[in-house]
């Protein structure tokens, strides 16, 4: 099992527990869960809240409700453990990727049948004049790339992203949208950074707090983490080049790359986290551990010397091509150009 099927099993465990009496015949089945990557020192792999959700329309605790549903979810094909934490948390633990038996060529798949490219085609133009309306710089990127993010998990926007009123689909404890405005010892920093560059600080930090700017951000170099972002992306262009210049062409395989895979199985999680909580900050964070994996990764893609290319290579260049896909999507999603070339 992938991550990103984590939150349809948990709905289905839901929906079967109600259907068959372990849960009030009235509990709600949500139609979403959000389902994210533990903390340091948390305990498994993946958590969800779900239990909280359902609790009350259930007329038992939280506890009681994630009972049933742990109690489901380890039967499930691919789960190797569920636990029970605090008053009702449900915890996963996954093989790893490139464990016996996982097939790391579903993950990649999965990312070229998803195709995150199109995230900059979900914001419309009306949106994007809402976004533009009386307010300040970082007020329009912040909420623009709330909405896009929203699209992304079927959600439409009925009055822009002032309260949850105007947003179909959308909990009602995420509550309204807080952002704090650009220092004004900044200045214009559309103007002094470059558009892109002012965004990402802009989106690096939680939208209640204020984004901190620095020449740090024109680097062209490793140091900055705007810059390794689209740099990996256009790493990831420039291995499929080269390798149709040696004749060969991605081709899904299994791939020993753990950190690059774990990076690129979280994304589908991360995207709804980020959607559901209204925090673009976890797109950034995500797309920065993406690009870092593929930076260690990419010198593993390309024969060496007189070596000849294999099935191992082409399944390397589809993991580098996928990780290339993720970034641009992710890139497109916070407003920023995937340039292919730097």
């Amino acid at each position: 099992m992938n991550p990103a099927d984590l939150p349809r099993a948990v709905v289905r465990a839901v929906r079967c527990a109600v259907a068959d009496g372990e849960l009030a015949a009235g509990a709600g089945v949500p139609e979403r869960v959000v389902v994210e990557r533990t903390r340091p020192g948390g305990v498994g792999d993946y958590a969800t809240p779900v239990a909280f959700q359902v609790a009350k329309s259930a007329g038992c605790a939280p506890q009681a409700v994630a009972q049933v549903l742990a109690r489901r979810l380890a039967q499930e094909p691919g789960i190797e453990q569920v636990e029970v934490t605090g008053p009702g948390f449900l915890c996963f633990v996954l093989p790893a990727p490139t464990a016996p038996g996982v097939i790391s060529r579903g993950i990649v798949d999965d990312i070229v049948i998803r195709d995150v490219r199109g995230g900059a085609a979900l914001l419309s133009p009306a949106d994007t004049a809402d976004a533009d309306a009386s307010r300040g710089p970082r007020e329009r990127v912040v909420h623009a790339c709330v909405l896009r993010l929203l699209r992304t998990q079927g959600i439409q926007s009925t009055q822009g992203i002032q309260g949850v009123q105007g947003i179909q689909g959308v909990h009602d404890e995420i509550g309204p949208l807080t952002v704090a405005p650009v220092a004004k010892r900044d200045g214009d920093v559309l103007a002094r950074y470059g558009r892109d560059a002012a965004s990402w600080a802009m989106l690096a930090v939680p939208a209640g707090q204020t984004p901190a700017f620095s020449e740090a951000l024109l680097l062209q170099s490793e140091a900055s983490e705007f810059f390794r972002v689209r740099y990996a992306h256009a790493r990831a262009h420039a291995l499929v080049r080269n390798a149709d210049e040696l004749g060969f062409h991605p081709e899904a395989g299994d791939v020993d790359a753990p950190a690059l895979l774990r990076a690129l199985a979280d994304h589908a999680l991360v995207l709804e986290a980020a959607a559901h909580h209204r925090a673009p900050e976890r797109l950034v964070r995500q797309l920065v551990d993406v690009a870092d994996a593929l930076l260690d990764f990419q010198y593993r893609v390309l024969p060496k010397g007189d070596e000849k290319p294999s099935a191992a290579h082409r399944a390397r260049l589809a993991l580098a091509e996928a990780a290339g896909t993720v970034l641009a999507g992710g890139l497109a999603l916070l407003g920023i150009d995937a340039p292919t070339r730097l």
